[in-house]
């Protein structure tokens, strides 16, 4: 299998494996997209972890395969393309990328569909698409430009560079940067302790969040205050409001 789901303590690690570059041909997309729908499923995962492996993140699509479509072929798969990549940003649970090496083309895209993105100190990053003769097409010109903002977003997108970690961290590509031997480890605390908090908040967090990036603004102010209200029906809620008027803040234990 070119993507595995592997579940450990509440944590799901989707595990890119095609060597040597982890190239994003079709059937791993397809590969991708149902297990994160898996993953949004199972009652087991709270939290997800994206990792390519010790050397590469992802260096991007199958630029063979791609090269002996034509445009009736890629007008066809160009939905279950984005599809794919939106089943992993549409996870309605924390995710975070696990940024080794290589994040190229539809790696970066990937990445782009994570909340929080740590990085290698020897990651590279970048849109290179121009340099086919092509945009982004996996969500690129959107999810970046809302990360980074427009003007980053094109100057990646336009010139097709690829940026190092250092960077990526000045301009809000990536969220941290650490030793590469400390990236999937880093990884998985993180999202190991967000697996331990209240799951339809953190949900809800999200969907907020994320809605509210899409649309105006009394959109967003809706879609929270309907989670805000709502959420005042779950265990979770009553378990941590007795906790903090009993035990004091932050000591409240979630099923």
């Amino acid at each position: 299998m070119t993507v595995t789901l592997e579940v450990a303590a509440g944590v799901g690690t989707l595990r890119l494996d095609r060597p040597p570059m982890n190239a994003l041909d079709v059937a791993t997309q397809d590969r991708l997209k149902e297990l994160a729908e898996e993953a949004t499923r199972r009652e087991d995962v709270r939290a997800v972890v994206i990792y390519g492996g010790e050397r590469v993140f992802a260096a991007g699509a199958d630029i063979k395969e791609m090269q002996a479509m034509d445009h009736t072929a890629m007008v066809l798969r160009a939905r279950d393309l984005q599809d794919s990549f939106t089943a992993v940003a549409r996870i309605p649970k924390p995710v975070v990328a696990a940024v080794t090496g290589y994040a190229l083309g539809g790696g970066c895209e990937l990445a782009l569909c994570a909340d929080f993105r740590i990085a290698a100190e020897n990651a590279k990053l970048g849109q290179p698409e121009i340099l086919l003769g092509l945009i982004p097409g996996a969500g690129g010109t959107q999810r970046l430009s809302r990360l980074v903002g427009p003007s980053k977003a094109k100057d990646l997108i336009f010139t097709g560079r690829q940026v190092r970690a250092d960077e990526a961290l000045a301009i809000g590509l990536v969220d941290r940067v650490v030793p590469a031997a400390e990236v999937y480890e880093q990884a998985h605390a993180w999202a190991a302790k967000l697996a331990q908090g209240p799951a339809i908040a953190l949900r809800a967090a999200k969907e907020s969040i994320d809605t509210g990036l899409e649309t105006d603004i009394d959109t967003g102010l809706a879609v929270e205050r309907n989670w805000f209200a709502g959420l005042f029906a779950t265990e979770d809620r009553e378990r941590g409001m007795r906790s903090f008027v009993e035990e004091g803040p932050g000591k409240a234990k979630f099923l």
